[in-house]
């Protein structure tokens, strides 16, 4: 039996079928026709005399053939995406648009201190700027949403490439009428049984917030959650409760203000760890490397009050 040679649209048809379990939703994540799935991969069962879903009312799952090719197709496509990446971009420089991925409770109060610099460095260099969780940034960076990401330790998906960038403290904050404010040196002891504010948990912060109370002996307001680091700093305002921020916002959405007050405590809280990700095959990772180093360097003249540039 002659075996046809399966393409790679085909190939991709079948896998967003086998994922989504379902001709239509695969044909809606691919923005094509339901028809034109259909017969592309009836196509493909043709040329290679096997069948590789089965179909129902409810849906399609993959036949014991399928699974098995199901790798090899992953790693397939995997590599065609490389060579796409490798077209897109020039090896030798930055030129192009390179899609970065930041958490909503560090970007905006970090990347204005860096872009212009960056633009400044790399001129042909395009950054094509998201927000989104933690978690979120690092599934899109493996999926392919994202070139390169600002992240925080530790990351939760594995085979990533981290180039550390610096450690972001905490500060301790409250409403200007709290008498802890008229303290000039807050202790550790001072915070037990206080009442801590929190950013909601699907962001990676509420982790290292919940860690902050457990140390101090202090008690989450669970339901209170924040969604959004300017609505724990409006609460904190409003008296309902303390909050450990990190330093990047207070520099930012503090310190020009007067709503809340920072605490001096006699010991550092502690810090989150930011790092630059990217994926190890990426074909800009020299770029990436060199972008990482640029901005340590940025981080070290200029954010230095604020921040422990880490050791590359």
């Amino acid at each position: 039996m002659n075996v046809g040679q399966p393409t790679i649209k085909q190939l991709k048809y079948l896998h967003c079928v086998v994922m989504t379990k379902s001709f239509r939703q695969a044909a809606l994540t691919l923005g094509v026709s339901q028809p034109t799935i259909t017969a592309q991969i009836a196509a493909l069962e043709e040329n290679l005399g096997l069948t590789l879903l089965e179909r129902s009312r409810t849906g399609a799952l993959p036949t014991a053939a399928a699974r098995s090719m199901l790798p090899h197709i992953e790693a397939l496509l995997d590599e065609v995406k490389s060579i796409r990446d490798v077209a897109r971009f020039s090896l030798d420089s930055g030129a192009g648009i390179h899609r970065l991925g930041v958490p909503p409770t560090l970007g905006p109060y970090f990347l204005p201190d860096v872009i212009p610099d960056i633009h400044a460095a790399y001129p042909t260099l395009r950054l094509y700027v998201r927000e989104e969780p933690p978690r979120d940034l690092e599934n899109g960076l493996l999926d392919g949403r994202f070139d390169l990401i600002l992240t925080t330790l530790p990351m939760e998906v594995t085979g990533l490439t981290a180039e550390p960038l610096f450690r972001e403290p905490f500060k301790l904050c409250a409403a200007p009428d709290h008498e802890l404010v008229q303290r000039k040196i807050v202790r550790a002891g001072d915070i037990a049984n206080e009442r801590l504010l929190a950013i909601e948990e699907r962001h990676r912060l509420f982790e290292q917030m919940q860690a902050l109370a457990n140390k101090y002996g202090a008690r989450i307001m669970r339901d209170y959650e924040g969604t959004s680091l300017d609505t724990v700093r409006q609460m904190i305002g409003t008296g309902i409760g303390l909050a450990f921020l990190p330093s990047l916002y207070v520099r930012s959405e503090i310190d020009p203000r007067s709503d809340v007050s920072v605490l001096k405590l006699n010991e550092s809280p502690t810090d989150r760890e930011v790092v630059l990700a990217w994926r190890p095959s990426a074909a800009q990772r020299n770029l990436y490397k060199e972008l990482a180093s640029f901005i340590r360097s940025l981080c070290s003249t200029k954010l230095n009050d604020y921040l422990e540039v880490s050791q590359p």
